[in-house]
């Protein structure tokens, strides 16, 4: 059984990870899949949205398998093959314009809140529960996580977390802004979908237009970011979808987007 699923059906993407006995814990095989996934979304031109969960109910990721690690460094240094998490990944250099919405169901902590982080959307179940334990583990958040929480949430609550590795529950995670929204686990799925669908009426481009000017334009000065937008917007308006969008308005129907 493959443990990191991948499917796609009307311009929505799904990855799941399949490893629910092990509260779907990263391991090379996970890994592998979710860089191919990840390339896919960015290539596949007829994928505009990607939604992101685990298998089951009791964890979105607990993050890094531990067992493998451990194994790992305890093979002499200069023996070692190759670090277990790869790199570039979702977390670290993998760049993909296009909107991921993580959809988290249960326990998400160290590895597993650093990958829905690096989505650019996220939808708790009302069983979930987030942190960042690696400091009680003798290390400390690695991939991303010391520098994507402290831009999602209050920098006094980001150290807090940090710095003692304490959960958060799902309602808390949506008052600090680390999630969009709280749900039924029942309705965990279908609310993403429906999000995915709302995203999948809009231009493509002009979605990734929108993210990317976001993105890049959090690191820069307001001036800096203002250029930015300049040009990307100038790019978008070379677009097919950028002429169908006002024809679409004056004709009185829904526009048929090419994401071109």
């Amino acid at each position: 059984m493959s443990e990191l699923l991948y499917e796609k059906k009307d311009h929505i993407a799904y990855i799941t990870i399949n490893r629910p006995q092990a509260l779907n814990c990263m391991n090379r095989a996970v890994w592998d899949g979710i860089i191919k996934a990840w390339e896919d979304v960015r290539d596949d031109p007829n994928v505009w949205v990607a939604i992101v969960t685990g298998a089951g109910e009791k964890a979105f990721c607990a993050g890094q398998d531990l067992k493998e690690m451990a194994q790992w460094m305890a093979i002499p240094e200069k023996e070692r093959p190759p670090f277990p998490i790869p790199y570039p990944n979702p977390m670290k250099g993998l760049w993909v314009a296009k909107p991921f919405i993580a959809a988290i169901n249960g326990i998400c902590t160290g590895g597993g809140l650093e990958f829905a982080m690096a989505c650019d959307l996220r939808i708790a179940a009302e069983n979930a529960r987030m942190g960042l334990a690696e400091v009680k583990q003798g290390l400390m958040a690695g991939n991303s996580g010391t520098q994507r929480l402290i831009r999602l949430v209050p920098f006094g609550v980001a150290l807090e977390m940090l710095m003692t590795g304490d959960f958060v529950d799902a309602q808390t995670a949506l008052r600090i802004g680390l999630v969009n929204k709280v749900v039924p686990l029942a309705d965990l799925m279908k609310e993403a979908e429906a999000l995915a669908r709302r995203i999948c009426e809009a231009a493509p481009l002009s979605v990734q237009g929108a993210k990317e000017a976001a993105y890049r334009g959090i690191e820069v000065s307001l001036a800096e970011g203002l250029k930015i937008e300049e040009e990307i917007m100038a790019r978008i308006g070379r677009s097919e979808d950028a002429k169908e969008g006002p024809r679409a308005f004056a004709e009185k129907r829904k526009p048929q987007w090419k994401a071109r």
